[in-house]
């Protein structure tokens, strides 16, 4: 458990320095969320077990801490970028810090919360999500994606030779669609979810504008976008071009082949275990301490996630690098 609290609060307090003091600051956060978590995956050492104890810590903690220091952490970035004093070059590099802190430990955390038990957790999870205007992904994903995973009814499973560009709008807007008609299938009349995600987003929308006027409402938007983008990186990463097979005329379960991995020991800590994706769709409601590797049935990624993220966005690179390893997937196991 020490090596989440130590890699997430390690960011955490890195922001905190860079968005109320400036100097040296904005730099070691964006080199802490990017080349030093490069190098540090590098570190065999710091790896964690494949198979974890059985008696592993629920996280509860660290995982609320992450979701309640969201909010100053957000809208301290919207006042830092769109009112503070800080010069250009110090604003570009917590723009993009905080985008990356948003998109790969806030929604790897609020992804967590949203699939606890208790209520508290799940609607902090969803107020995560909503104030970086994507609150409609917390229906879309425990009612589409964990579905549909791995199928062509899921807009978040990107198909083979589908180039990220071509994937995210379509994931974008299926979410939307297909989240707002799973919700109103299991609440027939009375209050929708989409109407508690469209409150947050004004709330998130109006303390911007209370914080910064109309620049804060660019910089929450700016910074809404980019990490939405990272959610939309993940999810292509996770899943490209894994299909279930119809046997008959069902569907195979989703099994551990229908996710890619990533062992990476710092980027695995700091993203909560997010890149071991597989058992999560195994064990949706196991606590991300408990969450296990088996390198022989699942899909492991040639990188860590983060860095197969990056190399999504040059669509010659990406499937020069995955869609030989998907096809050997794609072919039945012996």
């Amino acid at each position: 458990m020490t090596r989440f609290v130590v890699a997430t609060l390690g960011m955490v307090v890195l922001l905190a320095l860079a968005m109320g003091l400036g100097g040296h600051w904005p730099l070691l956060a964006l080199l802490y969320i990017t080349v030093i978590t490069y190098f540090l995956d590098k570190i065999t050492a710091l790896a964690a077990p494949d198979k974890p104890d059985a008696e592993f810590p629920a996280g509860d903690g660290l995982a609320t801490f992450l979701g309640l220091v969201h909010f100053p952490l957000l809208f301290g970035g919207v006042w830092a970028l769109a009112a503070g004093d800080q010069n250009t070059t110090n604003k570009v590099m917590i723009f993009i810090a905080l985008s990356l802190f948003l998109g790969q430990v806030g929604n790897s955390n609020a992804h967590e919360l949203i699939h606890r038990a208790a209520r508290p957790l799940r609607r902090l999870g969803v107020a995560v999500y909503a104030t970086i205007l994507f609150g409609f992904h917390a229906s879309a994903h425990l009612h589409v994606h964990h579905v549909h995973a791995a199928t062509e009814h899921d807009p978040n499973s990107a198909r083979l030779g589908q180039s990220f560009y071509a994937f995210a709008p379509r994931a974008w807007w299926g979410a939307l669609q297909l989240g707002f008609l799973a919700e109103t299938k299991r609440y027939k009349g009375g209050w929708h979810p989409y109407m508690t995600y469209a409150l947050w987003a004004l709330f998130a929308l109006c303390l911007s504008f209370a914080l910064a006027g109309p620049g804060g409402i660019l910089a929450l938007i700016g910074l809404s976008l980019y990490a939405q983008m990272q959610l939309l990186l993940s999810d292509y990463v996770q899943h490209y071009g894994l299909r279930r097979k119809r046997t008959d005329t069902r569907l195979e379960p989703v099994g551990p082949e229908h996710s890619w991995n990533a062992p990476n020991p710092f980027s695995s800590a700091l993203m909560l275990n997010a890149p071991r994706h597989s058992d999560h769709h195994a064990h949706p409601t196991r606590p991300y301490p408990g969450l296990e590797l088996d390198r022989a049935a699942m899909p492991i990624l040639p990188h860590s996630l983060p860095v197969m993220a990056v190399v999504a966005l040059v669509p010659p690179v990406w499937r020069r690098i995955m869609d030989k390893r998907a096809r050997v997937w794609a072919n039945p196991r012996p």
